[in-house]
């Protein structure tokens, strides 16, 4: 997929923000070798918002099941 994608159903931290690094490894482990079903919806600023599956599964909540932490810039619990 080019461009970026913005994923309903998980807030993770921007690359530059603490944790963003460690979210980004997190994701490519979960994910690497794997077939995602994503499917996009609207626009915001220059990315899509979409929401992913692993097989059948939302990805935010395998996200949370493996550690993942919400945060970041805007994040409201």
């Amino acid at each position: 997929m080019a461009g970026c994608l913005r994923y309903i159903g998980f807030y993770a931290p921007e690359l530059n923000e603490p944790g963003g690094r460690e979210a980004k490894r997190r994701l490519e482990r979960m994910v690497m070798g794997e077939t995602l079903s994503c499917r996009a919806g609207r626009r915001s600023y220059d990315r899509v918002i979409g929401i992913c599956t692993l097989r059948g599964r939302p990805l935010g909540e395998l996200l949370r099941a493996r550690g993942g932490t919400e945060g970041g810039r805007g994040w409201r619990r």
